[in-house]
């Protein structure tokens, strides 16, 4: 629990990032859903940004680590300067693919030509500050890896302040509305990045980014990219899922359900917030001890995190059956829409639980090495199981209500599986060796 708390924080005022803007947002005066609904079209767009940041952030940090810790402090900032220059360069990509392709592929995404409106005037100033969430994100960890915990989270709560003290200001007093949620976040993300920059080139720390490593290795990028691939392909599966699921509701509810979908995104981000940070919290424990053939301590950190898991997301489920009005308001006005979208928010909640076997079983195979189970089971609930359903339900009589059943379904059966399989090929092998 010591480990978890902070990181809870960290992901909790990350999420404020987004989460802000969608409140205030929700509640702009005359736009209704279609506000939401645009700013859930740009989802999609927004995690392929995110994908890409882990793939060399998530990639480069722990190399960076294993380089520091082998006192090669040459091949640590070469690794630092290669990752930042893979940042900044994806960065650019992103920006000049997205922004001028934006119109066609929101419609792909399920736009109408009412909400495109609202998703184009939030994308085409968010999109300027590609570069900035790339580098403050990508690089934060190398902060960290060098022993500075608190100026990394740092990073996080300067950027997610300003964004919450701006968005009212543009949003409402300037009367930019989409857009000024946009620049609020585009604003708050540079400062970010130049905390983040300043402190990589500064005095204080260790390893710095140096002009004579910006550059790209190919023979670093390969190890970075390997390294980072099942961050990159988590993200990926994630966008495709957001990609689905708002096509498939514009197909048969309209923007409406677009925007529910939106609200139920934000909810479910926050009440899964503290068991993911528990899980993850738990790697380096279960890592360390596994490394320290301390296998009895690796099955009690399993245990604790399946039950205080599984005793945490009942407890969510059961406060979403007894409150789903108030969820759903904390997002929008309308009352005819807080109805709607309170029925479909106890459907998607439906076996909340489940998910804690899901977290437990991926963080225990990650922390054990087991990174390709890891992203297998991740494929499996999202690109082999919601996907399919998303697509099957609603067109076997059901509408919109199968999409928001999809998920309840691949929690239980992804879940169990995920777990079952870390119990027989992983746990069970522990006892038995720690028998010998």
């Amino acid at each position: 629990m010591v480990q978890a708390v902070p990181l809870i924080l960290a992901q909790l005022v990350q999420l404020l990032y987004n989460v802000v803007d969608r409140v205030y947002i929700g509640h702009l005066p005359g736009a209704s859903s279609l506000a939401l609904t645009g700013i859930g079209l740009a989802f999609p767009l927004t995690t392929i940004i995110a994908a890409f940041t882990n793939l060399f952030g998530m990639g480069g940090a722990p190399l960076f680590a294993i380089a520091r810790g082998a006192k090669a402090e040459k091949r640590a900032e070469d690794i630092l300067g290669n990752t930042f220059t893979l940042l900044l360069a994806c960065s650019a990509v992103m920006f000049v693919i997205c922004y001028i392709f934006r119109r066609p592929v929101l419609y792909v995404f399920g736009a109408s030509d009412d909400s495109y409106a609202y998703a184009d005037a939030y994308l085409k100033i968010y999109l300027f500050g590609t570069p900035f969430v790339m580098l403050s994100t990508g690089l934060n960890g190398f902060i960290n890896a060098q022993g500075f915990p608190r100026t990394g989270m740092m990073t996080t709560v300067i950027g997610a302040l300003l964004n919450l003290v701006l968005d009212p200001i543009f949003i409402y007093a300037l009367n930019m509305g989409v857009g000024g949620a946009a620049l609020a976040t585009v604003l708050s993300q540079m400062v970010s990045a130049v905390w983040v920059l300043r402190f990589l080139t500064g005095k204080k720390v260790l390893l710095k980014i140096r002009r004579k490593y910006i550059r790209i290795n190919p023979s670093l990028t390969k190890e970075i990219t390997a390294l980072g691939l099942a961050g990159f392909i988590m993200q990926g599966t994630n966008c495709l899922v957001q990609v689905v699921c708002n096509a498939t509701l514009k197909t048969f509810g309209g923007d409406l359900y677009v925007g529910i979908m939106t609200v139920i995104n934000s909810v479910r981000d926050i009440l899964s917030l503290p068991v993911s940070g528990l899980s993850n919290a738990a790697q380096p424990v279960i890592g360390y001890n596994y490394g320290a053939r301390k296998y009895g301590r690796v099955r009690q950190g399993i245990r604790f995190t399946a039950i205080l898991g599984v005793a945490y997301t009942l407890a969510a489920w059961l406060f979403v059956v007894k409150e789903p009005v108030f969820l759903i308001s904390i997002f929008m006005e309308d009352s005819a829409l807080i109805e709607t979208g309170a029925k479909a928010l106890g459907l998607y909640f439906f076996g909340f639980f489940f998910m804690a076997f899901q977290f437990t079983g991926q963080s225990s195979f990650t922390a054990l090495g087991y990174s390709k189970h890891a992203i297998f089971f991740s494929l499996l609930r999202k690109a082999f199981i919601v996907v399919p359903l998303t697509l099957i339900l609603p067109r076997a009589g059901l509408g919109v209500n199968g999409v928001f059943i999809a998920e309840p379904i691949s929690n239980a059966i992804g879940g169990i599986a995920c777990f079952m399989t870390m119990y027989f090929s992983v746990y069970k092998k522990l006892e038995n060796d720690d028998a010998l």
